[in-house]
Formats: C-alpha cells, sequence, structure tokens
C-alpha cells in the first residue's frame, strides 16, 4: 500500500458509501470502552437499532487509512447503513501506527479484541454470539481478517465482508516499513495464515486496484477454498481501489463511482443475507 494511497484514506469513510445507501433516520453512536488483549484502552462505537424481543445480528466495522491514520467515525456512515437494518452495527478502534513502537501488529490485536469483546458481551448488547460480522476496507480488511485467523475462537468473526482488502502483505512495502524490518510479513499476511474453519468470506474488488491488486484477492479466495472454507469473490471491472475509475490514479484521493459502490453495497448485503444476517 503506497504512502499516498494511505493519506488519502482520510476520506473514505463518506466516499465508500454510496449517498443511496445513507440511511432516513440517525442513530446516534453510544461510546463504549474495552481494552484489548494486551490492556490497551479502547472504544467500540455502537450503533443500536432499539429494542428488539430477540437478540440481533452484529457486524464490526474497521476502518481503512493504511494502518496509522482513522478513527471510528469514519465508519459512521455505514454503521448507519447496516442499523438501518436492524443490525448492530460497531464501529471499531484500533490503535494506529506511530512508526516507532506503535506497529500494525497492535491493530490485529486490537480488532481481535474487538470481536471478543462483542461476544462476551452479547446478552447486554442484545447481539446473536453465533452471528458477529465483520467488514473492513482496505488495510481495514486486512484487521477483519487477521481476526478471522485468531487462535483463540471466541476472537473469530462469523462472516467477512472485505472491500479492497490487504490481503497479500508481502508485496506491500508500506506495511513492511511499518512492522520493521526484523519482523516476517510472512507471518502476517492472510494470504500466508488460511487455515481450516475460517467464516464465509466476500470479496469486493476492483481488476485494476495498484494500492491492494486483485492478484492478491484471487490468491486469498483461492487459498480460502483449497482449505475447505468458503470465499466470494465479486470483481468490478474497469475500477480500482475502492471503485475509482479505471484512468483515474487510485492511490491518490478516492473518486469512487457511486453506481458501483451502490451495487457492491447490494452484492454484501446478499451475502450476508444468505447467511441469516439480514432479513
Amino acid at each position: 500500500m503506497r504512502l499516498l494511497a494511505a493519506v488519502s484514506l482520510l476520506f473514505v469513510s463518506v466516499a465508500c458509501t454510496s449517498a443511496q445507501s445513507l440511511p432516513a433516520v440517525q442513530i446516534e453512536p453510544r461510546v463504549e470502552r474495552l481494552q484489548s488483549l494486551d490492556g490497551a484502552p479502547l472504544e467500540a462505537h455502537v450503533f443500536d437499532p432499539g429494542p428488539s424481543t430477540e437478540p440481533r445480528p452484529a457486524i464490526v466495522i474497521f476502518h481503512g487509512g493504511g494502518w496509522y491514520m482513522g478513527d471510528p467515525t469514519w465508519a459512521y456512515s455505514r454503521a448507519q447503513r447496516y442499523a438501518e437494518r436492524d443490525l448492530v452495527a460497531i464501529a471499531a478502534q484500533y490503535r494506529l501506527s506511530d512508526q516507532k513502537t506503535v506497529t500494525p501488529i497492535d491493530a490485529m490485536v486490537d480488532a481481535r479484541a474487538q470481536i471478543r469483546w462483542v461476544r462476551a458481551n452479547a446478552a447486554r448488547l442484545n447481539v446473536d454470539p453465533t452471528r458477529i460480522a465483520a467488514f473492513g476496507w482496505s488495510a481495514g480488511g486486512h484487521l477483519a481478517v487477521a481476526a478471522a485467523q485468531a487462535g483463540d475462537a471466541s476472537s473469530r468473526p462469523d462472516a467477512l465482508v472485505l472491500l479492497s482488502p490487504a490481503v497479500d502483505l508481502e508485496r506491500d512495502d508500506w506495511f513492511a516499513r511499518l512492522v520493521g524490518p526484523e519482523r516476517d510479513v510472512a507471518a502476517y499476511s492472510p494470504l500466508r495464515q488460511i487455515q481450516s474453519g475460517m467464516p464465509p468470506a466476500l470479496i469486493l474488488q476492483g481488476d485494476v486496484d495498484t494500492v491492494t491488486p486483485m492478484s492478491g484477492a484471487q490468491g486469498f479466495c483461492a487459498a480460502m477454498e483449497a482449505a475447505g472454507n468458503s470465499c466470494e469473490l465479486e470483481i468490478y471491472r474497469g475500477y480500482g481501489h475502492l471503485f475509482t475509475p479505471a484512468g483515474k490514479d487510485d492511490s491518490g484521493l478516492p473518486e469512487p463511482d457511486s453506481a458501483t459502490s451502490a451495487a457492491a453495497d447490494e452484492r454484501a448485503d446478499r451475502f450476508l443475507r444468505e447467511r441469516g444476517f439480514l432479513k
């Protein structure tokens, strides 16, 4: 992931969600506090659809930003959209790399802690602990998969929706720089850490993406299927990172095509509906 692309993701919380998908009624998020698996303080911004006689599915959303930029508010528009569809939606915080002592490895720990926190508090949140999905775009896609590859079952989501995800990190010079030269990047790359029993995944991917190339998504899905897991890859021809049209620099400010973004939203809804997360 190139540095310029990481900087541009400052705008993605709005840009990657189509205007057509915004909810008619805004839900005020509730900020809950938790600790990561190593004791670091975190926040979960909870969008609660309101009273329900039955536990609801939940979706935990991890924003992009090159592992060093962003905050939960970047995921607000998407969380609002899912809350309107009767899911408990959580815009998740994770530690951002400072290019010194905090690395994306800490963010991976935090992503797992966010899933585990939702499951541990399922009764209080009125969430079905067997229906917790994770959504992530770009660097956030990597973190969603990192949770799915956790050794602790309580930290693993039950489904994955990934938009332009960073899944082949051995080709990502920026990630390698952030984790440091003493670490083996392959140990943190989703493509190299696939195991049997992972949750079903949907990848929404542009075919001319120069930031998180399509080859990584293809390799990830192929490896998932080889391990006996379900992985669906929806390719959008003529679009780059976060559905920036071909011919435009997708490593800079994202310029997503609104119609394609809306179509991808509907494709994600269908995936979740087929797995009992949406009605």
